[in-house]
């Protein structure tokens, strides 16, 4: 058996390596490093791909947000809602605009925002809410549009980790991740369905207002070169990511297809195990499984983390503290207790390895020992 890791980047490369160095070489025989046709090639097929209006690229997913909230003209002070259960990037965009962090918790099983928390801590000063689609699913979209356009708030998707997944409405109407709300945001970091060889982001909407000012931006807010608008960043994708990227997405359906096929392997080997939480499959969202994330009681989960390790098996705890508890975010006045679902999560959650590559002896053997932690070591 292969040694086991979270994420086989090397093996998902050298399915596709001669694909992939001819992109890249093209670039380098080119000499076009920024702004080379690769970018707007790419641009366009994950616009096309996503069904979107508009798509921009930028640096990285962190930039794709703070970019995404500096072109709806907000002022010091406003409120964005979003969850206190994500990576740190959602709120630190928030927090370097001057903008205020308003969390509304954790839903239990989904791991996403929830919605009935969402509308109870909108107010005057809330501009925008910002739903993490966690772990590779949508949040509950029907509701949070309802609320915001109720409210006439903006909606901005963190998308970084859901590239593919679909949300199905009441109405029947289909959308991708990203293409939902006002602005889709999300990140090509190299461990992400979608991920490039180094940092990478986009942003999409159908506004097309909105997408000519986020694209001007993105180039330190100029429209024509040398004359400047208003106060932007330096935040592009170089050629040869977006080589790459363009070379990828030609096969992202089949690598989601890949984990949700290593993710039924879980499910089903996994079931029935007392004491072992699965992850929940929304019935509105397809589950693009950038982690496999299971939950156990706190007095377990460190311990079954350690015995995992001892037998050849990473795992990742996504995420070990919350946002209102992070101690460079602790001005905004929460307190431990606040959001009792995501702090409950924090100390129960464990991700298993998942990646495109996974094998089958690989999966039987991750399963087989959890099985037998759980029979002879949980308490």
């Amino acid at each position: 058996m292969e040694k086991i890791v979270m994420v086989d980047l090397p093996g998902q490369y050298r399915k596709i390596k001669r694909e992939i160095d001819s992109a890249m070489n093209k670039v380098i025989e080119t000499g076009a490093f920024i702004n080379g046709p690769e970018v707007k090639s790419f641009r366009e097929n994950l616009r096309s791909y996503l069904n979107t209006a508009h798509a921009i690229t930028c640096a990285n997913g962190t930039d794709a947000l703070q970019i995404a909230l500096m072109a709806l003209d907000l002022k010091k002070g406003d409120e964005i809602i979003t969850t206190p259960f994500t990576f740190i990037a959602t709120v630190e965009a928030i927090a370097l605009l001057g903008l205020k962090p308003v969390f509304a918790d954790a839903c239990p099983r989904c791991f996403n925002i929830d919605a009935k928390a969402v509308e109870k801590v909108v107010t005057p000063k809330t501009k925008v809410i910002l739903p993490v689609h966690l772990y590779g699913q949508c949040a509950n979209m029907d509701a949070i549009m309802e609320i915001a356009n109720r409210h006439h708030l903006y909606v901005v998707e963190d998308a970084a980790q859901s590239l593919g997944s679909e949300y199905t409405f009441d109405n029947g109407l289909v959308k991708k991740a990203g293409n939902i709300g006002h602005i889709g945001c999300t990140s090509f970091f190299p461990s992400k369905n979608l991920g490039c060889f180094g940092d990478g982001g986009a942003l999409v909407t159908n506004n097309p207002d909105l997408a000519e000012k986020m694209q001007a931006i993105t180039h330190h807010g100029s429209r024509v070169k040398y004359y400047h608008d208003m106060v932007g960043v330096n935040s592009r994708l170089d050629t040869l990511q977006a080589a790459i990227l363009d070379v990828k997405l030609r096969y992202l359906d089949r690598f989601n297809q890949a984990r949700i096929e290593a993710a039924d392997y879980y499910d089903e080997a996994l079931s029935g195990i007392d004491g072992l939480i699965l992850p929940k499959r929304m019935s509105q969202s397809t589950h693009i499984f950038h982690t496999y994330t299971i939950k156990t009681a706190a007095r377990n989960r460190d311990r079954l983390k350690d015995y995992l390790a001892g037998r050849g098996i990473p795992t990742m705890i996504y995420y070990p503290l919350p946002m209102h508890l992070q101690k460079g975010y602790s001005g905004y006045g929460y307190r431990e207790g606040d959001f009792p679902v995501a702090e409950e999560l924090c100390s129960t959650v464990l991700s298993l390895p998942m990646h495109t590559e996974l094998k089958t002896d690989q999966l039987g053997h991750i399963c087989t020992a959890v099985h037998d932690f759980f029979k002879n070591n949980a308490k």
